[in-house]
């Protein structure tokens, strides 16, 4: 497989606007929540499509997501620890799973409780104080480069990120995810957003499900505009990296 390639100078900033942004984070939290304290005891150890974490792991990574930005000392502490281990995302969570371990499933459940409303008013700090700075490393995207502002991670993708984990959760244990037009449909159309911007071609795009909606641009040219429907959680999996897409859909997005 090639290295990644750069492909972008200018840092990818947020398209939300902050109000936005921290409504959807706050009900994120609340409801990749309400999904944990809905496992059963048997849900806890079942494998998911992260293929190295079943779900007790998958939710030892969220919960140490929420608790570094929640907190000025796990920050720290986390970024040093991914930094000594080679650095980059997988570093970093491969720490937040690790140290994570030992708690019981009612033990992550009240810690994601107590750090939530913390990881909000710390992320939302985070965008006022610094949201314009550069992230201090290129992230992966894909087959490509690029650099980030820290409002588009503290803003975008720390909601994002959850957001994705709660549909694995919910593949994993065969149940439905809570899905409503102003939530996950806002979420959605924040992807599209950016989907079409990254691959910069005329497109059609119907989304299915209650997060779902239609978008097109440049579509009044006729046949040879690529169109698309599928549901709109597959669509989003499909961006992710958790699928495969034909053509367009082959364009990934970060979560």
């Amino acid at each position: 497989m090639a290295a990644p390639t750069s492909v972008r100078s200018r840092p990818r900033a947020p398209r939300l606007d902050r109000a936005t942004a921290y409504r959807l984070a706050t009900t994120e939290y609340d409801r990749t929540l309400a999904a944990w304290r809905a496992l059963g005891p048997a849900d806890w150890s079942r494998p998911t499509v992260c293929a190295a974490w079943d779900v007790r792991a998958m939710a030892a990574h969220t919960l140490g997501m929420t608790e570094m930005t929640a907190s000025l000392r796990q920050l720290v502490h986390q970024n040093a620890a991914a930094s000594r281990a080679g650095g980059g995302i997988d570093a970093l969570t491969a720490v937040q799973v690790r140290e994570r371990a030992g708690l019981s499933p009612a033990e992550l459940v009240d810690r994601l409780a107590a750090a939530a409303p913390r990881a909000v008013r710390g992320r939302r700090r985070l965008s006022v104080l610094l949201g314009a700075v550069k992230l201090p490393e290129e992230q992966v995207v894909g087959p490509e480069r690029e650099w980030w502002r820290i409002g588009f991670l503290t803003d975008v993708v720390l909601t994002r990120d959850p957001w994705m984990h709660r549909m694995d959760l919910a593949a994993a244990t065969g149940t439905e995810p809570v899905l409503t037009a102003d939530h996950d449909g806002v979420l959605v159309a924040d992807v599209v957003a950016e989907w079409a911007g990254r691959h910069g071609q005329p497109y059609r795009l119907r989304l299915t499900g209650p997060a779902g909606g239609e978008w097109s641009s440049g579509a009044d040219g006729g046949a040879d505009v690529e169109a698309h429907e599928l549901d709109a959680v597959d669509f989003c999996r499909v961006l992710s990296g958790r699928g495969t897409g034909d053509g367009l859909l082959a364009q990934q997005v970060p979560f």
